[in-house]
């Protein structure tokens, strides 16, 4: 649903993600409460696993998130050619798992996960991106969260096919 960018916050001086929302959905105001839900989705999750976020801005009806740089590559990048060991497969599983029981846990279910939202990190962190399809619970303790709207329509399949 968005454009990432590595950028450099001058403020604190450390390099971040810019998720910018298209112009050519920005008018649209399902589109705009995805992506503010999506910022909510990860700010609520406090885990090692998942990407930080920093801010939600607006600037010149460009809307953009700033998020945790993760240095890497995605998930599919890292298995592409000849896949990993065993015991690689089992450590990036296992966080994997981790970060998305805290987001269960916090009554968050991702929704799109698949190798290109996960990034593995130089350091070999494993971190869950893109909660754009993400949906609130409503039995989950997350009662923060409006539960009312789905963010779906009935009839219209969301994410990606071969990972759903």
């Amino acid at each position: 649903m968005g454009k990432v960018y590595r950028a450099e916050d001058p403020e604190l001086g450390r390099e971040v993600a810019i998720k910018v929302l298209p112009a050519e959905v920005a008018d649209d105001p399902g589109r705009l409460t995805r992506f503010r839900r999506e910022a909510r989705a990860v700010a609520a999750l406090d885990h090692p696993g998942v990407v930080t976020i920093h801010s939600v801005e607006s600037s010149d009806d460009v809307h953009f998130l700033t998020m945790e740089l993760v240095a890497g590559d995605p998930l599919d990048l890292v298995i592409a050619d000849a896949g990993v060991s065993t015991e690689r497969f089992f450590d990036i599983a296992t966080k994997l798992a981790g970060a998305l029981g805290a987001a269960h846990e916090r009554g968050i279910v991702h929704r799109d996960v698949k190798p290109a939202n996960v990034m593995i990190g130089e350091d070999g962190r494993t971190k869950v991106l893109d909660f754009g399809l993400a949906r609130f619970l409503p039995e989950g303790p997350s009662s923060e969260f409006d539960h009312t709207h789905t963010a779906t329509t009935a009839g219209i399949v969301l994410g990606t096919p071969g990972y759903m």
